[in-house]
């Protein structure tokens, strides 16, 4: 169910991996939203993180700062946080500042 402001996040836990699937703009405003659910998914369980952000149009500062804080927790871990399909706007972001540097970024669908 979206937030206030418009944005749902999709939780689908495996034995493979965790699948976190975020819908709707990630600004200001909504990514308290995210980083409430990331930590929350992140205390259970200890397998590798796909965020799927194919249904994210958009993302500011604050969006890629909770998701540096999700792999700084994942790296604590011993995890691995793997970003999958980000949109062209998503992914020039993180081109942008150097960070598809620091996480890993799958172009392509899970299987």
């Amino acid at each position: 169910m979206p937030d206030a402001h418009g944005l749902s996040i999709d939780i689908d836990p495996s034995d493979e991996r965790l699948l976190i699937t975020p819908r709707g703009e990630v600004d200001l405003s909504s990514s308290p939203s995210l980083r409430s659910a990331l930590k929350s998914a992140l205390l259970e369980g200890n397998c590798d993180v796909h965020i799927n952000l194919s249904k994210v149009p958009y993302m500011d500062s604050s969006g890629v700062a909770t998701l540096v804080e999700a792999l700084q927790i994942c790296k604590r871990q011993q995890r691995d946080l793997i970003l999958v399909q980000p949109s062209s706007r998503v992914a020039s972001i993180f081109k942008i500042s150097k960070l598809d540097t620091v996480f890993t970024i799958c172009e392509e669908p899970l299987n």
